[in-house]
């Protein structure tokens, strides 16, 4: 049983993983050549920075990546560091809409999106450099215009990756709840939130992908295997663990981008602390608004998530830090 376990985990979590590059990827050459001047022309402001932060996020489908690259733009002087704080408030909202997707429980439709997108990335291949000649005019002109359909196609088969990768990670929600060692975590969880707070940190400081920590976990609750508290403690912790990247990618930077990657920390592990002891509350808000448990959890994160931007984005206008905009 504990092979089957570990072998559906990993076998769901590459597909999963490979699907959030494959879209990650295609929105990257969609609008990544763009991405660094409108972060640099529309971040004049707090408010300004969050709702561009939380866009780009949603369009990339990682925080990380939105985080990794305000941090690049600060070490290379582009951006200033007050910048960016609205920016990393934003990726917080942004990131939200992978898990509320999987909370919409869309698995059944994984592999019929994967061959549509399969055909219609061979079609444009067929119609565009392969079948018209690569270096021909005709060929050129068609690839262009093929080229947003081709990434559609891409970004499609990802999100289908995705949804494949889920479902086969959430298989295993019945094997795991059998376990003692579920078992344990679980009676240790509900007598004190730390224990779900620390799981969700090393399970994605491990893997640098919260949203497949919380794809699980929404399977595990959706499964009836895990309560609704545990999971939501779990969810915070998630947030806390994302932030390692940001860590390691300010690492040997400038002090501004190293401000940023704390500023990041600081978001999260402040908000994780100050609504931990309110997991029940935001599971029973949670809970009038769907009957789902999987839904439920991605609603406690968006709910999180939204009000931490939203508590902490008048402290981005205190003059002490617009000050800064020099370093």
């Amino acid at each position: 049983m504990l092979f089957m376990i570990i072998t559906r985990v990993l076998g769901g979590f590459v597909v999963f993983m490979l699907g959030m590059r494959a879209m990650e990827l295609a929105m990257h050459r969609s609008v990544g050549h763009r991405l660094q001047d409108v972060l640099r022309r529309s971040t004049a402001t707090p408010l300004h920075g969050l709702a561009v932060g939380t866009a780009t996020t949603a369009v990339l489908q990682s925080s990380t990546a939105v985080t990794v690259i305000a941090i690049g733009l600060v070490n290379a002087g582009v951006l200033t560091f007050p910048r960016t704080l609205g920016i990393i408030l934003g990726t917080n909202i942004g990131t939200c809409l992978t898990t509320e997707l999987i909370g919409l429980n869309l698995g059944s439709l994984g592999w019929p999106l994967l061959q549509i997108s399969l055909v219609l990335w061979l079609l444009t291949a067929l119609f565009g450099e392969v079948g018209l000649g690569r270096f021909s005019r005709a060929g050129q002109k068609a690839s262009r215009f093929l080229k947003p359909f081709r990434n559609g196609s891409v970004l499609t088969g990802g999100f289908a990756l995705l949804l494949i990768g889920i479902g086969l990670m959430q298989s295993v929600a019945p094997a795991v709840q059998a376990t003692t060692f579920f078992q344990g975590f679980i009676s240790r969880a509900e007598d004190s939130v730390l224990w779900g707070l620390a799981a969700g940190v090393v399970l994605t400081a491990a893997v640098h992908s919260s949203a497949a920590v919380i794809g699980i976990v929404m399977g595990l609750a959706q499964s009836g295997a895990m309560p609704l508290d545990v999971g939501i403690a779990i969810v915070l912790g998630a947030n806390v663990g994302t932030c390692i990247t940001a860590v390691l990618a300010a690492l040997g930077g400038t002090p501004s981008g190293r401000f940023v990657a704390w500023a990041h920390v600081l978001l999260n592990v402040g908000g994780a602390a100050l609504f931990a002891p309110f997991a029940g509350e935001l599971g029973t808000i949670a809970a009038s608004l769907t009957s789902s448990p999987a839904s439920q959890i991605a609603h406690a994160q968006t709910i999180f998530n939204v009000l931490c931007s939203v508590i902490a984005l008048p402290i981005c206008y205190l003059p002490r830090l617009r000050k800064l905009s020099a370093t």
